[in-house]
């Protein structure tokens, strides 16, 4: 690269150049000169780019001292190269304070002491200048092609990052929502880490090419976009500036181009088997057939410590009004993203993804004294809480429900049950748990009502109150069940029912001759508050609660 790069020094070693003499900006000689032009007017902001090489004969510097100083402050601004003044009839001497300005600012001021062809000059420059352009391009395409190759072999994204620190000699980064780090060489694994922990507190944009610094350390960005989404980001640490900055960003171009074949080749290799695995797991959720070989590819190997949790996400607000396709990615998305929030918690997941769900096979190893724990689920719920503004999960539409733990895949359905149950009970607001083994006498309630014995046991001991509500329109269940959670305190029940103690006191009377004097006796009193709870469980839009704790 070094050699593509065309500089004011390199210019007047030149033969065209030798009766040139550098008087002023000899610490500019560094300057990239990208093209040549002959200026010979006064106004010429609209002609100059930046990188020009400015031949005069000094026709548009015939001008007052400060007007001279003016024009050539102008060419700086621009980001002129030099300027190249011709001494003869039109710029007999250069003014001091022209050389003290180049002086100052760097900027090489040269001169032709005789008369030279501009042409010949423009022609020998636009020569080398075509010709290094065309070598820029064949080093591109060389190393287009051996990115190209790399992509296609095991590894080939630790391998292009090889080669782009041997052809810099830079450290060089992959970084992506994976949790997989890619840098090379492996000795710098904490600036990997650094790099990564600044880039996710980052404000600044990422999806495009630009540089960066880290205290005194500066990076090179390049964003590998594939199907018109950032995947990740390429990063060069950048210790030596390259020389051309435009030729160092075109080679990250093609590198990142390279990487995102191989994201995109991977991501349908991991689509495929993405839904193997959502048919596996659908099948032992529902009880139905699957292939063995599935089993060992999908779920860990069975073992005395090997044990699982269904563990299901139910999100709020199911995606119906976009393509195939696009539910396609986002699937995918959702899958990868509660794989691996899984997986950094020690579990072997198996994931299946719906619209309006995510189930997964929690699978962890676990000694039969800590296998109930539940701290590790904690923090994944919370993990998903956190993730806002997100295009596949937004923690604050998911609730959760989490079965007990089991350790025979025969149990997959039951535990998948569980788990949905732990939802319904968010519904009814009856928990606020999003753990099966919470659900305390409801467990057993779910057992009544699978037998089809919940109905009965309901009917035997509120069934009069249920029915004299129903005809008089009244609220005894309410009051019965208050008063019960007052723990029979007929002051603290009328102040939570906003009545007076009058009024409690008629309605106790009613409740005494529904259901016996006897009611609040201990074996009486515990058979009616399990048949409430029994009843809030059967009843689809009975006893949803307010945050007061009052019914609707």
């Amino acid at each position: 690269m070094n050699d593509l790069k065309l500089t004011v020094k390199d210019i007047l070693a030149r033969d065209s150049f030798k009766s040139a003499k550098l008087i002023a900006g000899v610490e500019g000689l560094d300057r990239q000169v990208k093209w040549s032009h002959i200026l010979e007017t006064k106004e010429f902001d609209s002609l100059i780019n930046g990188g020009e090489l400015i031949l005069t004969t000094g026709i548009g510097l015939q001008l007052n001292l400060p007007d001279q100083l003016k024009y050539v402050k102008r060419l700086i601004e621009k980001g002129a190269a030099c300027i190249c003044i011709e001494i003869g009839p039109y710029f007999k001497e250069i003014p001091f304070e022209l050389i003290e300005l180049s002086n100052k600012v760097n900027f090489p001021l040269i001169i032709f002491k005789e008369v030279v062809k501009f042409v010949d000059i423009t022609q020998d420059l636009h020569s080398f200048i075509i010709n290094q352009h065309h070598l820029m391009l064949s080093q591109l395409d060389q190393l287009s092609r051996k990115f190209i190759a790399l992509s296609l072999t095991h590894n080939g994204i630790l391998k292009i990052l090889q080669e782009l620190h041997e052809h810099f000699g830079e450290n060089t980064f992959f970084i992506n929502d994976d949790a997989k780090p890619y840098y090379y060489p492996s000795e710098i694994k904490n600036v990997e880490i650094s790099l990564r922990t600044y880039i996710e507190k980052a404000s600044f944009d990422t999806t495009e090419q630009r540089t960066f610094s880290i205290g005194e350390d500066t990076f090179a960005l390049m964003p590998v976009k594939v199907l018109g989404q950032v995947w990740g980001n390429l990063y060069v640490q950048i210790k030596h500036p390259p020389l051309s900055k435009e030729f160092f960003f075109l080679i990250l171009d093609r590198a990142a181009l390279a990487i995102a074949q191989i994201l995109l080749r991977n991501r349908t290799i991991e689509e495929r088997k993405q839904n193997l695995e959502d048919e596996l797991v659908r099948n032992l959720l529902n009880g139905r057939e699957y292939e063995h070989d599935d089993l060992q590819t999908y779920l860990p190997s069975s073992s005395r410590n090997m044990h699982f949790r269904i563990f299901m996400i139910q999100i709020d607000s199911p995606i119906i009004s976009i393509s195939e396709e696009e539910w396609d990615e986002i699937k995918l998305q959702r899958s990868m993203m509660v794989r691996s929030l899984f997986k950094r918690h020690g579990f072997f997941p198996a994931v299946s993804a719906r619209r309006n769900e995510i189930t997964v096979i929690a699978s962890f190893i676990a000694a039969d004294h800590i296998k109930k724990e539940t701290n590790r689920f904690l923090q994944i719920t919370n993990g998903i809480l956190k993730m806002k503004d997100n295009n596949f999960i937004d923690g604050n539409r998911c609730a959760f429900g989490v079965s007990t733990v089991y350790t025979n895949i025969s149990n997959m359905k039951k535990a998948y049950e569980e788990a949905r149950e732990v939802l319904k009970h968010h519904e009814l607001e009856i928990t606020t748990s999003n753990f099966y083994e919470d659900l305390g006498i409801y467990r057993l309630l779910l057992l009544l009502k699978k037998s089809g014995h919940l109905e009965i046991y309901i009917d035997e001991y509120l069934g009069y109150v249920i029915e004299y509500d129903r005809k008089m329109n009244s609220n005894l269940l309410e009051t019965l069940s208050v008063y019960l959670e007052c723990s029979g305190s007929k002051k603290e029940t009328s102040d939570r029912l906003f009545i007076v103690r009058q009024t409690l006191y008629h309605r106790l009377d009613r409740l005494e001759t529904l259901l016996g004097k006897d009611f609040m006796e201990p074996a009486n009193r515990l058979a009616i508050e399990v048949a409430i709870k029994a009843h809030e469980l059967i009843s689809d839009d009975f006893y949803k609660k307010d945050k007061t704790g009052f019914s609707h």
